[in-house]
């Protein structure tokens, strides 16, 4: 029997943090809700809660790597917030590439009716979120080269 899967992905920025869950066979993931930072004890405290009541046992982070692929002062800022993050919760973390995370999130909810970038900031993080969350989940179901290779041949 396969164990549940439950796995948040963050957004993690200046002013907000987008959060995103996934489904318990960790086919799909969806927004959850924007955090609004006040400081770190007041972000920690409501993680605590949404951890708790989601049973989570992996926090996924969006790293915003420069288009270089070289890791900016945003990127180094995030990853000394995450490293904190994990101190506390003691959760076990992975990074994901999150380049254009939040233009692509952006662009999907444009289709929407009375949506507006200025106003909808939340909901492009919590969107982003669950793009860089979806990402993650189709890595883990993708295999490698090397576990191509590994499979038993059908051929005889």
């Amino acid at each position: 029997m396969k164990t549940k899967l439950s796995v948040l992905g963050l957004d993690i920025g200046k002013k907000r943090i987008g959060i995103a869950g996934c489904d318990g066979t960790g086919l799909i993931a969806t927004p959850i809700m924007t955090l609004e930072r006040t400081g770190f004890t007041d972000d920690v405290e409501q993680l605590i809660d949404l951890i708790a009541k989601r049973e989570v046992t992996l926090l996924v982070i969006g790293m915003p790597y420069a288009m270089n692929g070289e890791l900016g002062h945003q990127g180094k800022r995030i990853e000394k917030y995450a490293q904190r993050l994990q101190k506390v919760l003691k959760l076990p973390m992975e990074y994901v590439d999150e380049r254009l995370s939040s233009i692509e999130a952006e662009a999907r909810l444009k289709t929407k009716r009375g949506f507006s970038p200025r106003r909808d900031k939340a909901q492009i993080d919590a969107h982003a979120a669950a793009i860089i969350l979806q990402q993650w989940l189709n890595q883990r179901r993708t295999p490698t080269n090397n576990q191509l290779n590994q499979q038993p041949s059908n051929i005889e």
